[in-house]
């Protein structure tokens, strides 16, 4: 039993209270909010005191922010009213952090769109819910304060990170990159030449299949995925423009298409395995191997196979 369980009542009441005096609680219920409270109890509290007394507990709950700690459960929880709300409140406070570590105002803009993605979540968990920054916050200090810190600790991982990159033009490089492919069909892209006949030849059948699974998965893009990746990457607009084109805001623009990424990504490694036998350790390896050999980061390969991909369907030429 843990040291929450003990005090499972004087809890229970005093979610309830938090939930009362908050302005806004966004429809949620004391069960929505335990597993955070009970967290933030087993750790700040339970942690150096294991006799807290029942009024160390309520106490502790009482002081917690209601209405910054209801708003970011329900931005968890999927309520998109909330989110909303988050964004509008807190964009400010993101661009103002970002803007430390961008050149200029509009990387600060695109870097505070990618900030925002992470806040929602990039990645699911067991459960099938979205494994975001915001689970970390307990309620008990100002959110923008802690939001603060989570952007500059975002922005100066991701600097880290790009840094290493080796930086490729995005729209026209890869339609002319596409276009090469067609014109030559001895171009391998991203696989090396062997002088191995069968070597050159299982590498030839391994470039058709990704072809024909990136195509599949493009093609399978509902019209605004296909549009905004097309946007992106050809027009070379904004994430700001971006939205601003459809109808939306600039963290709504980021985070569509980090989920189209994903999207193509598990598609097109679903496709590799069911319609061509291919292991998933072959998926990861080809893709690794790949994207050793230009020198650049996994997620950038990926990028460039969606935009080939996006050539392949818009202009109708055969790559890979």
């Amino acid at each position: 039993m843990t040291s929450a369980e003990k005090y499972q009542n004087t809890i229970d009441e005093a979610i309830a209270r938090l939930i009362s005096r908050a302005e806004n609680s966004r429809e949620l219920e004391t069960a929505d909010l335990q597993p955070r409270i009970a967290s933030a109890l087993e750790k700040y509290l339970f942690l150096d005191n294991e006799a807290a007394s029942f009024a160390d507990v309520k106490s502790f709950i009482d002081e917690i922010r209601a209405d910054d700690l209801c708003l970011i459960i329900a931005c968890e929880r999927g309520d998109e009213k909330a989110w909303e709300d988050l964004v509008r409140s807190f964009d400010l406070t993101v661009k103002s952090a970002a803007r430390k570590f961008a050149k200029n105002t509009e990387d600060a803009e695109d870097l505070a769109g990618s900030i925002w993605a992470e806040l929602y979540g990039l990645k699911k968990d067991a459960s099938g819910r979205l494994k975001t920054k915001l689970s970390y916050y307990s309620g008990r200090g100002s959110l923008a304060g802690w939001l603060r810190a989570v952007t500059n600790q975002l922005a100066v991982d991701q600097f880290r990170k790009e840094s290493k990159f080796v930086q490729i033009e995005e729209a026209r490089e890869f339609e002319n990159l596409a276009n090469e492919s067609s014109e030559n069909s001895d171009n391998n892209l991203v696989v090396a030449k062997s002088e191995n006949p069968e070597d050159a030849f299982s590498a030839k059948q391994t470039r058709k299949d990704v072809s024909e699974a990136l195509k599949q998965a493009t093609s399978e893009l509902v019209a605004e995925d296909k549009l905004i990746l097309k946007l992106y990457y050809f027009d070379d607009l904004k994430l700001k423009d971006i939205g601003a084109t459809l109808g939306f805001h600039e963290a709504t623009a980021s985070r569509k298409l980090v989920r189209i990424q994903t999207e193509i990504r598990k598609s097109v490694e679903k496709i590799l395995r069911s319609r061509h036998g291919w292991k998933q350790e072959e998926v990861k390896r080809y893709l690794s191997d790949a994207a050793s050999k230009l020198g650049i980061s996994f997620e950038k390969l990926l990028a460039i196979f969606v935009i080939v991909a996006l050539v392949q369907e818009i202009f109708g030429v055969g790559v890979l």
